[in-house]
């Protein structure tokens, strides 16, 4: 049984993450954290939980707080606070903001619950994880971000509409940064096992196309809605359930990469990862010449940005 907690709790995708974590059977208790100052917005949206729970009958323990010791006993906390995205803006635009942000919630995560696994949401996500890795002083199996899980699921979509397929046939995977450098591992795309390169009698696939559409996805649904809330809140929620079912999946996730195997360090960035009860471990695979160079160069862009922020906030200490 666990217990997981929401920082953020009453932001849009916060508050939706912890109703649909809530559901999975070894969830126990869920804990709806925020800034002092918020205590009667927690505590409605703690009943109004309840009052969920009680009509689909989840017996799950809601909880609230807004005092660090609050975090304590946590088995995986969702970073999800931040300032938001417009439209307008790139995800870098918000990487000094929010990186102030991070750091504080880290800190307060690494001092009260250093044995927790902490899911980074905050936008930049590759940015951000790797200040929530530095500042937390956790172990890096036990940091991660929501990276570019979710836009592999975008493409995942994508592809079973152009096939029309179910889209549990696609198996397809984005890795390097959660942003404009993400890179489509088409050399691993498969539908129905097959690898699509190998699929007669199919139209060409718009490869540019299709990827041109997955990376629009959110600045489209923030202009069209105002926010994106069940794409990532659901993405985020597969993450927690393959964690407190010690589901052994191989996920596309922000990690920190070894440098021994990916020939670089002091990054965190999406790549192949086995995620576990026990944390997130990185696998090294053997991707195509364009893939390789693309995903160094995704490195190179969050490299820079990341030591500039983390230069930064060395210096406001």
């Amino acid at each position: 049984m666990a217990k997981v907690t929401i920082i953020g709790a009453t932001g849009q995708v916060g508050s939706y993450v912890a109703h649909a974590v809530s559901q999975f059977p070894h969830v126990q208790e869920m804990c709806l954290y925020g800034r002092p100052g918020n205590e009667t917005y927690l505590d409605g949206l703690a009943h109004d939980m309840m009052d969920s729970f009680a009509a689909r009958g989840t017996n799950t323990r809601v909880t609230f707080g807004t005092n660090p010791k609050d975090l304590r006993g946590s088995d995986i906390i969702v970073l999800t606070s931040g300032i938001p995205r417009k439209a307008t803006q790139s995800r870098m635009d918000l990487a000094l903001v929010n990186s102030r942000i991070v750091k504080e919630y880290a800190e307060q995560v690494g001092r009260m619950a250093p044995e927790s696994i902490l899911l980074v949401v905050t936008n930049p996500v590759d940015i951000m994880t790797t200040v929530a890795l530095k500042y937390s002083g956790m172990m890096p199996h036990r940091v991660f971000g929501l990276g570019t899980h979710l836009d592999s699921m975008r493409l995942k979509a994508c592809l079973a509409e152009f096939f029309n397929v179910h889209v549990s046939e696609v198996h397809t995977r984005i890795i390097g940064e959660h942003g404009d450098s993400m890179v489509p591992m088409w050399s691993a795309t498969t539908i129905g096992g097959i690898q699509i390169d190998n699929l007669l009698g199919v139209a060409h696939v718009p490869r540019e196309k299709l990827m041109e559409r997955v990376k629009g996805s959110g600045t489209y649904i923030i202009k069209a809605k105002g926010s994106t809330v069940f794409g990532p809140g659901d993405a985020i929620a597969t993450l927690v359930r393959t964690i407190v079912e010690d589901e052994n999946r191989m996920l596309t996730v922000s990690t920190h990469i070894p440098r021994e195997v990916f020939g670089h360090d002091g990054v965190c960035i999406s790549v192949p990862t086995r995620i576990t009860r026990g944390g997130v471990f990185p696998i090294g695979v053997k991707y195509s010449e364009e893939e390789g160079r693309m995903l160094a160069e995704s490195i190179r862009v969050i490299q820079e940005t990341t030591e500039k922020v983390c230069a930064v906030l060395d210096s406001e200490d």
